[in-house]
C-alpha cells in the first residue's frame, strides 16, 4: 500500500469536511482512492443517519428556490434534531441545494425525490454527507413545486417560517412580490381569496354578525337595510382577518391603506397560491 500524503487527506478533508483522522482512514481503506475513499465515507454517513433514525426532528429551515428563466419554483422544509445544527453553514447550504434540485427534477412525493440522482449520487447521498459532518438526524419533511406565472420569496432570518408566493400575470417587481410574502409570513392567511371561504362557514359567520346586531339595543328598530349594511361590514372586517386579498398590507407605512389584493392588482397579478412552511408545524 502506497502512503497516505497530508495533502490528500487534507484534499479529502475539503470534499467531505470530515476530521482529518476520518478522512485518513478511509483513503488507507481505499489504498489511496480518493473517489472510493469518498465512497467509503458516504456509507458511514448512510448509516449513521440509520443509527439516529429514531430521533426527534424538531428544528429545520425553510429552502426556496426560484428560476425565472423557466418560470419554476420549489419551496422545501427540511428537518434536523437541534436549533444550532439547523443554523450551520453546511445545513443552510443543504436546504438551499435541495430546493434548487427541485427546480429541475419534480417528484410526487419524498422517498422519490431522496432516490432521484444528484452530484453526490443521490439527493439522499447529498443529506448523508451533512449528516456525517453535523452527526445528527436529517430528513426532507415536505416540499412543492410549482410552474408557470410569476413568484414571490420570503424566508424569515432564522429560517423557520418561509413562504412561496405564485401569481398569474406579467406584472410585479421582486420587492413586492417579497413585501406580500413577507406578509403572508407575519399574517397566516388560512385563504387566498373569499372565493375559497367555505359557504357553509361564511353561513355560520353571517348567523353569529346577525344574533351580535339583533342583541345590539342601540340597532332597535333600525331598517332592514341598514342592518344589512352593518352585517356586511362585521364581514368585511372577518374576510380581513383570515383572506389574504382583503387584508391590509402588514407594512402599512409602504402601503397605506392599501389591502394586498389592491397591491397585486395594481402589479396585473393575480394570485394563484401561496404555499407557506414552519418549521415544525403539524402537517396532515
Amino acid at each position: 500500500m502506497s502512503t497516505i500524503s497530508a495533502a490528500a487527506v487534507n484534499e479529502l478533508r475539503k470534499r467531505t469536511d470530515l476530521p482529518m483522522m476520518e478522512c485518513k482512514k478511509a483513503l488507507v481503506e481505499a489504498n489511496g482512492d480518493m473517489d472510493k475513499a469518498v465512497e467509503i465515507l458516504r456509507s458511514q454517513f448512510a448509516k449513521a443517519t440509520v443509527k439516529r433514525e429514531g430521533n426527534e426532528t424538531a428544528e429545520g429551515r425553510v429552502g426556496i428556490a426560484i428560476d425565472a428563466a423557466t418560470n419554476v419554483a420549489a419551496i422545501v422544509e427540511l428537518r434536523c434534531e437541534s436549533a444550532p445544527s439547523a443554523k450551520s453553514d453546511q445545513f443552510i447550504a443543504l436546504a438551499a441545494d435541495v430546493a434548487k434540485h427541485l427546480i429541475t427534477n419534480d417528484a410526487a412525493d419524498v422517498p422519490t425525490l431522496l432516490a432521484q440522482k444528484h452530484a453526490s449520487g443521490t439527493v439522499q447521498d447529498r443529506i448523508n454527507e451533512v449528516v456525517g459532518v453535523i452527526r445528527e438526524k436529517m430528513i426532507v419533511h415536505r416540499f412543492t413545486r410549482l410552474s408557470g406565472g410569476v413568484f414571490g420569496q420570503y424566508v424569515h432570518h432564522d429560517g423557520t417560517v418561509g413562504v412561496l408566493l405564485h401569481c398569474t400575470g406579467t406584472g410585479g417587481t421582486t420587492e413586492i412580490l417579497r413585501d406580500v410574502s413577507a406578509h403572508i409570513a407575519a399574517m397566516n392567511p388560512q385563504y387566498l381569496v373569499t372565493s375559497e371561504v367555505p359557504t357553509d362557514l361564511m353561513a355560520k359567520e353571517r348567523a353569529v354578525v346577525m344574533s351580535q346586531i339583533e342583541n345590539e339595543p342601540k340597532n332597535a328598530g333600525k331598517p332592514a337595510n341598514i342592518i344589512e349594511k352593518i352585517a356586511e361590514g362585521k364581514l368585511k372586517t372577518w374576510l380581513a382577518e383570515i383572506v389574504l386579498t382583503e387584508q391590509p398590507m402588514a407594512n402599512a407605512a409602504k402601503y397605506p391603506g392599501q389591502t394586498v389584493g389592491q397591491v397585486l392588482t395594481k402589479l396585473g397579478l393575480t394570485p394563484a397560491k401561496f404555499i407557506r412552511y414552519k418549521v415544525g408545524a403539524v402537517t396532515v
